[in-house]
């Protein structure tokens, strides 16, 4: 029975520090919208999403016209890099890549952040075997939880992604057979 995972890098939001409740900028809410109107004929019958707002509203346009609600799953939260700002938020990101068990002060090594996304991917698979389900997420925790099924998703890839993006993950059980980007900006 296959099991269809909609990974939803959400789209772009103004920088604020309140990451739980950072809305999308008006450019994201256009994003949101094309977004839509491509996971509307996928026969989507369940949405997750993060519990950050930005997540949610991506995705949410769905709700609707599916008759879904999106059932909020707090692993597919974005990593905490660190407990506080970093100076520089790109090189801070490409060290715990270089080092999977390092963690900034009061953030997440990928190893603790992937173990987190890995369960609840292993949840919602569970959960909603043989369904096609929509997940409103982050782009560090979607590419750990893909680059734990296939290493070819590493840091090089997370740097290419788009804000938004889509990546349709097939699975048969738990095993994943195929990955496909639904995503194109043009």
């Amino acid at each position: 029975m296959v099991t269809n995972l909609y990974l939803v890098r959400h789209a772009h939001s103004a920088y604020s520090a309140d990451e739980l409740n950072r809305p999308l900028s008006e450019r994201g809410q256009a994003d949101a919208r094309k977004i839509s109107g491509l996971l509307i004929h996928e026969n989507i019958h369940v949405l997750i999403s993060s519990p950050y707002k930005r997540a949610i509203q991506t995705i949410e346009g769905l709700a609707g016209p599916l008759g879904l609600e999106p059932v909020i799953e707090e692993d597919f939260r974005e990593r905490l890099l660190s407990g506080g700002p970093v100076s520089d938020f790109g090189q801070a990101v490409a060290k715990v890549w270089e080092n999977p068990s390092f963690a900034w002060e009061g953030g997440e090594s990928n190893l603790i952040a992937q173990d987190r996304g890995v369960q609840a991917l292993h949840k919602v698979l569970q959960q909603y075997q043989g369904s096609n389900a929509v997940v409103g997420t982050h782009g560090n925790i979607m590419v750990l939880i893909m680059n734990a099924l296939d290493k070819r998703y590493d840091y090089g890839f997370w740097k290419q992604l788009d804000m938004p993006d889509i990546y349709k993950l097939s699975f048969n059980g738990d095993t994943l057979t195929g990955v496909q980007r639904i995503w194109n900006r043009s």
